[in-house]
């Protein structure tokens, strides 16, 4: 039941707290619940020679048929020895003991907690004369299969992705960290949905500080409903107006374990594959996970190549209407000639047609996204190659532009984190408005702004742009290039401050 209708029957005293008749709390559950056809009220007899009315309630869909038939209804209905001498409570702690062999049991005493259990997939035993219930444990454990990530692929690496169910996600990452010291706190934030959160973290290498941090922005959530983790990232977010992520996702266990080894710490939210990290760090987004799986010095080439890409689809338009419409003393001149001969017939200056291109583009790239999977990549590739020749063909752009729009499309697909990417595509434009204004001094200014403003963001306090502002050398090991695994000794200085050293002789974990 949702918090809403759980206020609404604490506003009447009376029927807060249940009631020794099991009559009465049949029909409040009903009446509650307004009759609804999935919510299941089994009422039966028990015990010999005196007989004992009893109800169980459960949501069908939500809990397992086959637990309850096997594990509850077989052994409540057995010979059950009842005297006038058997009190209600011996009887419900005979239950619990002798008959109910499942795994979680727990008393449940008023309304509010008794519909949260039963819509929450268990089931709840009540019995007539007692004012209190029974829940055990019979959540359906169906979900979906754990498959290769769709978001993050690699080619060398595990092919494990998180699912849509809570305990699955937080088992992948157990299995991957087996320590007594990688605790869980779990809390149920939404009035209506009732989400369960969980926050996970290794205790003694995690700053006590920024885990106390996330617990306490999460209690100050007072929302409906959280139906995704993007949800519980825009609400917990350091700066609200920003284009940056400031919160790291992914949907791969291994990617989660490894920040969690360098003292961060997870938000798993029940019904999706994707977990949060804080604090995050501008660098992160630009990290592969098959860095790691790899020769360091092939890892840094990668890495170094995925930088220039990453670079070139932020400015790679900014710097061609610059180049070409005020700074063509820049421009070789056989190249200058060349560009000027393919846009002779072109009615349009060089902002306008990047900006023609682009848009084009962007919407080609949302409209692939959206159709069916199986027709949605040819398309936008046939879509991309048909629109591009016609135009050409037409006067509209000039070839060297499809280039450079091409060019830009291409390099925005070395994210590998997306939530990055659709930053990059939004930021293009302003640059290139400032180049059409003011050629390359404009681009600089842009490039100055951007990088002011993404020194001056943080993650939980921690510095967005660490470690390169603040300098630190320490940590330049895993920033632009990545050091063979023996010299990565240390973690994050800013991140973990409790336990920085990695190995069993200098830290507890």
């Amino acid at each position: 039941m949702s918090n809403l209708e759980n206020e609404h029957l604490l506003k009447d005293k009376s029927i807060t707290h249940l009631s020794t008749s099991l009559l009465k709390n049949v029909e409040t559950i009903k009446s509650s619940l307004g009759n609804s056809n999935d919510i299941i009220i089994r009422e039966f007899l028990i015990g010999k020679p005196i007989e004992v009315p009893i109800a169980i309630i459960y949501t069908d869909g939500l809990a397992d048929n086959t637990v309850i038939t096997d594990f509850i209804l077989e052994s409540i209905i057995s010979d059950f020895e009842v005297t006038t001498e058997t009190t209600l409570q011996e009887i419900a702690k005979r239950l619990k003991t002798y008959c109910l062999t499942v795994g979680s049991i727990k008393n449940v005493s008023d309304f509010p907690s008794l519909f949260n259990t039963i819509l929450g997939g268990e089931t709840v035993l009540l019995i007539d004369g007692l004012a209190k219930g029974i829940s055990t444990s019979t959540k359906n454990s169906k979900d979906r299969a754990i498959t290769e990530p769709a978001t993050e692929s690699v080619i060398r690496g595990p092919r494990e992705s998180f699912t849509e169910t809570l305990r699955t996600n937080t088992a992948l990452i157990r299995r991957k960290i087996k320590s007594p010291n990688l605790w869980i706190k779990s809390k149920v934030i939404g009035k209506v949905t009732q989400t369960e959160i969980a926050v996970m973290y290794i205790n003694g290498i995690a700053n006590e500080k920024i885990v106390k941090e996330v617990i306490h922005r999460l209690d100050q959530i007072d929302i409906d409903g959280i139906l995704e983790s993007g949800y519980i990232e825009q609400l917990i977010k350091d700066s609200k107006f920003t284009l940056f992520p400031t919160i790291y996702n992914s949907e791969r266990p291994d990617v989660i374990a490894g920040e969690l080894l360098e003292g961060k710490i997870a938000i798993l939210v029940d019904g999706t594959p994707f977990v949060l990290v804080v604090p995050a760090l501008f660098i992160s987004f630009l990290q592969s996970a098959e860095d790691y799986y790899q020769n360091a010095f092939v890892s840094s080439f990668i890495r170094l190549i995925r930088f220039l890409g990453i670079s070139l689809a932020l400015v790679a338009p900014s710097l061609y209407i610059s180049l070409t419409t005020f700074h063509h003393e820049m421009i070789p001149t056989p190249l200058l000639i060349s560009i000027y001969a393919q846009r002779e017939g072109v009615p349009f200056p060089a902002f306008v047609e990047a900006l023609i291109m682009e848009i084009a583009f962007e919407v080609l790239r949302e409209a692939g996204l959206r159709m069916p999977r199986m027709i949605g990549p040819a398309i936008s590739i046939v879509g991309t190659l048909i629109i591009g020749q016609a135009a050409v063909e037409a006067g509209i752009v000039s070839a060297a532009m499809v280039i450079i729009v091409a060019l830009t499309a291409i390099c925005s697909f070395l994210f590998p984190a997306y939530g990055l990417s659709n930053t990059i595509r939004i930021l293009r434009f302003p640059l290139m408005v400032l180049a059409a204004m003011l050629g390359l001094f404009g681009v600089f200014i842009g490039l100055m702004l951007l990088i002011i403003h993404l020194c001056s963001l943080r993650s939980f306090g921690v510095p967005y742009m660490s470690p390169f502002a603040p300098l630190i050398p320490k940590d330049q090991k895993d920033a632009l290039i990545i050091f063979p695994r023996n010299f990565m000794l240390t973690r994050p200085r800013l991140i973990s401050q409790i336990n920085n050293k990695r190995g069993r002789k200098n830290g507890n974990n």
